[in-house]
């Protein structure tokens, strides 16, 4: 995620952010699943994948410890 795009997100409610998380995580799931099936292109791609998904749950997290 590009540091514009994290300002943006955290800009964001917490329920929007749980949505982009659910999407993150299908996203990573598919990217397993491709990985496992020698179909997968970038093996980055799941580490990228995985850093979003870290960086969303630390946002939302601050956003419930501020409230």
């Amino acid at each position: 995620m590009k540091a514009k795009e994290l300002e943006k997100t955290k800009a964001l409610s917490v329920e929007d952010l749980q949505k982009k998380l659910q999407d993150l995580k299908k996203d990573l799931f598919m990217l397993r699943m491709q990985h496992a099936t020698n179909q997968l292109d970038n093996p980055m791609q799941i580490t990228a994948v995985k850093k979003d998904i870290a960086q969303i749950k630390t946002i939302i997290r601050q956003k419930q410890t501020n409230v």
